[in-house]
């Protein structure tokens, strides 16, 4: 029992220990560069693949790194081969680190939101990293899913980037749903585009 307290509180310190030093990466320095109301679209083969929107980005230039920061929220929409709306994530700040090695880094924090709107999953936690090299999203911090299936809360999450496949680590007092309704008709209300036209 002592064991599990002291581990479920060097997690809490550990989250709050990155909030302390994102929030310190910002103090009395000057922005190389800064751009209101930024609004960018990733493409592939002429289909959109993502789009992230933030009211605020800095950049900064430090010996080792560079880096972007989001002060005033951050956004980003991932779509669907067929271009449907599937993945959202929103979080109060986030930094995008760039390491003169090569090495990159995003992270979002502060209320983060994960939704995977084709699933109906929301995701919940205070710290998200993204690793964009190996497509995958993780934290260390308390996350709690809220699926059609029940709940989930635990330490620590691992996933696909669109949030298709999320495991979440330590689980506690999570709950499932056994019997559901098979008749219900669930409408994607965020990609609907009303009914389809019948041909004369």
């Amino acid at each position: 029992m002592i064991a599990t307290a002291a581990a479920v509180a060097f997690v809490v310190y550990s989250c709050k220990g990155k909030l302390a030093e994102a929030d310190a990466l910002s103090e009395g320095e000057v922005p190389m560069q800064t751009v209101r109301d930024m609004f960018v679209v990733h493409t592939e083969n002429g289909g959109l693949q993502m789009r992230m929107e933030a009211d605020l980005m800095e950049r900064y230039e430090r010996d080792t790194l560079s880096f972007e920061y989001f002060p005033e929220g951050f956004a980003v929409y991932a779509y669907t081969a067929e271009g449907l709306l599937e993945t959202q994530i929103v979080s109060d700040n986030a930094r995008h680190l760039k390491y003169k090695d090569g090495r990159e880094s995003w992270e979002a924090f502060g209320n983060v939101v994960v939704r995977n709107l084709i699933k109906q999953e929301v995701m919940e936690t205070d710290t998200l990293y993204w690793d964009q090299k190996n497509e995958k999203i993780f934290t260390h911090c308390y996350v709690k899913l809220y699926s059609p299936d029940g709940l989930m809360q635990g330490y620590g999450m691992e996933s696909d980037q669109r949030a298709r496949n999320s495991i979440i680590f330590n689980p506690f007092n999570s709950y499932g749903f056994v019997v559901q309704d098979s008749t219900e008709v669930v409408i994607d209300s965020v990609n609907f585009i009303g009914p389809m036209q019948k041909n004369k």
